[in-house]
């Protein structure tokens, strides 16, 4: 089911109404209902891969009662490694099982040894790598002993199911989320509100910015080599731009529903456009994924407190992994690889954290210096961003060579004036809203209520003005 449809325009009030006015009064049921909505939600795409959810959720409540029960290293191990590999192994036989594939038969035919093998028709199924990781945080940290486990397996279902981030995020930790399942909830006007406002910020980033760039992003990156060097920047500027509203945009549509049932979701992007250098993009892109890798991987192999020649190794472990968690192909691989460059030279100088702040907290412009790194780091990104898009290699290095050419310096071919127009006007709002937790929270927070509710009124009326053809959310092929 998609955020941005009309079945969730009505399925949302009714789980909402039910919620509040059916169920308030008992705490159990509400975490019913939010499971069996979870699995509504989920199923609604294809019921089938319900049972995918189910066999994770069973494995890792049994696994932590498991490990709340015993003390000893080896069965504890054991448990531990039981969960990693059902989880894994799933995720895995999903995701990878045609790219490793196609990749052993790659490799022998460069020995011109040609290989043929009959493969199976393995349907993807949504949001796999967001839950499998969700409930990896549970085990791993039960197992480390800094969670204890739960016995109650409807608020562990609905943990792990909660349909507001169960297909794309953000990852939640078991230590974040879980607790709010068993803590008495009460209707507040004031945070429903605020979820409201979060996720007309959400739609609008989506359906106006995102879905309108997929339209030009789509025609230049499937015709690359007819365009000139200054329309392929120009694709790979609007492909910048639909990544984010469309990733953030979701995040924060997830992140306000969340809020209209009582619940505290972790903020997933902060800004991420406006970093000063790689390292304080990557603080502020994908933040749930980021401390996942950061916890879980980066840290448990030493993190930075060993010798260079390992450090080098652990930054680059981290981003080809998170590049192949987005996808089973190659360009994924390159593009976590050509962060890692970005990276590296930040970590091993030590300034990766330079930039923590906020950019320009006290002013209301940023200086030329910080305004000359954004834009430095902002075109690094987009640059990486080529990989993400295109469909190969090759064709992301063909894509590149029309770039950087004489070209480059000519008038585009595809010139969507309305639609920079727009994204100049989101991009003045987000700065100015760059100190909250989304675009919108406190814009407008001491102007009076008409004002207010007259920005919302215009943000409604340019989604529906100004919305593209309804499109699927990127993140959800991962």
């Amino acid at each position: 089911m998609l955020f941005n449809s009309l079945t969730f325009a009505v399925f949302l009030p009714i789980v909402f109404m039910l919620y509040w006015f059916v169920f308030k009064r008992s705490l159990k049921r509400q975490n019913v209902l939010l499971l069996l909505a979870s699995y509504v939600f989920y199923g609604w795409w294809d019921w089938r891969f319900l049972g995918l959810i189910l066999l994770s959720t069973l494995v890792d409540f049994f696994v932590g009662l498991q490990l709340h029960k015993t003390e000893a290293p080896k069965q504890r191990k054991f448990y531990l490694l039981f969960s990693l590999c059902v989880n894994l192994g799933l995720l895995g036989f999903f995701k990878y099982y045609h790219f490793f594939i196609e990749s052993w038969i790659d490799a022998w035919s460069f020995f011109g040894i040609q290989m043929h093998a009959s493969t199976l028709e393995i349907i993807l199924p949504v949001g796999i790598s967001f839950y499998t990781f969700q409930t990896l945080s549970y085990t791993i940290d039960v197992y480390r002993k800094q969670l204890e486990a739960t016995r109650d397996f409807v608020q562990f279902a609905t943990f792990v199911a909660f349909f507001p981030q169960l297909v794309a995020g953000p990852i939640e930790r078991a230590s974040h989320l879980l607790p709010q399942f068993s803590r008495e909830r009460k209707f507040d006007y004031s945070n429903a509100m605020n979820g409201l406002r979060q996720i007309l910020w959400g739609l609008f980033k989506k359906i106006v910015i995102a879905d309108n760039c997929a339209r030009y992003v789509n025609i230049i990156f499937e015709g690359y080599d007819s365009y000139s060097g200054s329309t392929l920047f120009v694709g790979a500027i609007l492909f910048s731009f639909q990544i984010y509203g469309d990733f953030s945009g979701y995040s924060d549509i997830a992140i306000g529903t969340a809020r209209l049932f009582g619940f505290d979701l972790k903020q997933n992007f902060a800004f991420p456009y406006f970093s000063r250098d790689i390292a304080e993009f990557w603080r502020r892109w994908h933040i749930s994924l980021s401390t996942w890798f950061k916890d879980y991987l980066y840290i448990p192999l030493g993190g930075s407190r060993v010798a260079l020649s390992k450090i080098v190794r652990n930054v680059f472990v981290i981003f080809v992994i998170s590049g192949l968690w987005h996808g089973a192909n190659w360009t994924y691989i390159v593009w976590g690889l050509l962060n890692a460059l970005y990276f590296l030279p930040l970590l091993v100088l030590k300034r990766n954290k330079v930039h923590i702040g906020i950019v320009a907290e006290d002013r209301i412009l940023p200086s030329i210096h910080d305004f000359r790194k954004m834009a430095v780091t902002f075109i690094l990104i987009t640059f990486a961003w080529i990989f993400f898009r295109s469909k190969s290699v090759f064709d992301a290095f063909q894509y590149l060579k029309g770039v950087l050419n004489e070209t480059l310096f000519t008038i585009p071919e595809i010139r969507p004036t309305f639609l920079f127009v727009l994204i100049m006007i989101f991009v003045l709002i987000e700065w100015m809203g760059r100190r909250g937790l989304y675009g919108i929270e406190s814009l407008w927070g001491n102007y009076p209520k008409g004002v207010r509710w007259g920005v919302y009124y215009v943000i409604t009326m340019i989604i529906f003005l100004f919305g593209a053809k309804q499109q699927e959310f990127i993140y959800f092929q991962f």
